[in-house]
């Protein structure tokens, strides 16, 4: 019997490199963000990555007030659609990882322009059909009780773009990049009522923004008393003007216009105020002449954000994950499908689901190298089920201009190229 072998130091580490460049190609790559250049909406190309000397043979940087990102995340970390006064910008929704949206990165939407508030002079007003009329100042509201909860934040327009000028190569980022996840820090909004004691007969409130536009919602009383958040904080810090600081209404599972930045004056009253806001605007026009008005909950959705578009794939192991949410309630499930529809399995879910917030799934898949289509659909609590994209049509018509919440598509092709599918039935 020959020798046992006993393996040197270096064909160990010979051998553990090996492992870790298999997983590379296999795994590793799966996970890697795509080219950041194509998910920000265009604009100049990202500048040349720096070369790094080895780190162990230099000593590092000192520590700054606060914590840039690395020079090799900076180019997938941008909004896209910024410099508009009134519009939106896209979250990249596909760079992130986990459910929070991160602070810099979240969605905006703007009717006015970012409003810049002084909170030493600011008060908000609770005024109309109450006991008694109350001025409030950030110090004041911060005195009630505090509530910290995860909540999604998603423009009544997400997946305008996918549904009306849907084209191959549109990221997760321009599908459904106005969605934000956050944790919100506040006092609840039933809190605030009670102090100023709402009247019976009260059954709508008014709420308005101290922006330029004066964005003005009616707010269903029983919404109003049940889980609304006046929130001064997301994400552990105090809100950034651009998303309404000092303080902003949060309503959760509503349409994010509902959740007025900058508020100033609340007023209960009888029935809804019919603003210019809610007739002008999110209406959303319906087959055979009707419309659809204060049609407040988003509805249940998902989207698949690895692999999508501009990914490229190699055959083998490649995880499936993305995000899901509804303003029904909690996620039920996400099942996905690697055939075009024709299986699904059910996905598991990573996040605080709670209500109301986003969760992540994933879907483990082996592709193996024929052209497919991936597919996921959200389940909530309520048994509502994500609709297909012809049951969305025959549902709200061609002309709907709100509430795009059809299944999402991926075409993957033969030679692994990732494209975005509208409607899979005539692609």
């Amino acid at each position: 019997m020959s020798a046992p072998v006993h393996p040197s130091r270096r064909d160990l580490f010979g051998l553990a490199a090996g492992l870790v460049g298999g997983l590379t190609l296999g795994v590793a790559s799966a996970t890697s963000p795509p080219a950041p250049a194509a998910s920000t909406g265009g604009g100049p190309p990202p500048e040349p990555l720096p070369k790094l000397p080895e780190a162990t043979r230099v000593i590092g940087q000192a520590s700054t007030p606060t914590s840039p990102r690395s020079v090799f995340e900076e180019a997938a970390a941008q909004t896209a659609g910024s410099g508009k006064v009134s519009g939106t910008t896209f979250a990249p929704l596909q760079h992130f990882s986990g459910t929070l949206t991160p602070t810099d990165l979240q969605f905006q939407r703007h009717h006015g322009g970012i409003a810049q508030v002084d909170p030493r002079s600011y008060q908000l007003l609770i005024h109309g059909l109450v006991d008694k009329p109350l001025r409030f100042t950030i110090d004041d509201l911060r005195r009630f009780p505090s509530v910290s909860r995860v909540h999604f934040i998603e423009c009544a327009g997400n997946g305008r773009k996918a549904y009306r000028a849907p084209a191959p190569e549109l990221t997760p980022q321009l599908i459904d990049g106005q969605l934000n996840n956050v944790e919100f820090t506040g006092v609840e909004l039933k809190r605030v009522l009670a102090e100023a004691g709402v009247k019976a007969e009260a059954d709508w409130l008014l709420v308005e923004g101290g922006d330029a536009s004066v964005m003005t919602r009616s707010l269903p009383m029983k919404k109003g008393l049940d889980d609304c958040i006046l929130a001064w904080a997301s994400n552990g810090e105090a809100l950034r003007p651009a998303h309404g600081y000092p303080l902003r209404l949060v309503v959760p599972g509503y349409e994010a216009n509902l959740c007025v930045k900058w508020i100033r004056r609340i007023e209960a009253k009888i029935g809804p105020s019919m603003t210019r806001d809610e007739t002008a605007d999110y209406t959303d026009p319906l087959p055979g002449d009707k419309a659809r008005q204060f049609s407040f909950v988003m509805d249940a959705k998902s989207i698949i954000l690895s692999p999508s578009h501009p990914m490229t794939l190699r055959p083998g192991f490649w995880p499936i994950s993305g995000l899901a949410w509804s303003g029904r309630g909690k996620v039920a499930r996400v099942d996905v499908s690697t055939d075009g529809g024709k299986t699904w399995a059910e996905a598991s879910l990573q996040g605080a689901n709670t209500g109301m917030t986003a969760v992540r799934f994933e879907h483990p898949w082996t592709w193996d190298g024929a052209p497919t289509l991936l597919m996921s659909r959200c389940v909530d609590e309520t048994g509502y089920v994500q609709p297909t994209y012809a049951e969305f049509v025959a549902a709200r018509g061609l002309g709907t201009d709100y509430h795009f919440n059809p299944i999402r598509s991926w075409r993957v092709a033969a030679d692994g190229a990732v494209r975005f599918v509208a409607n899979p039935e005539v692609a």
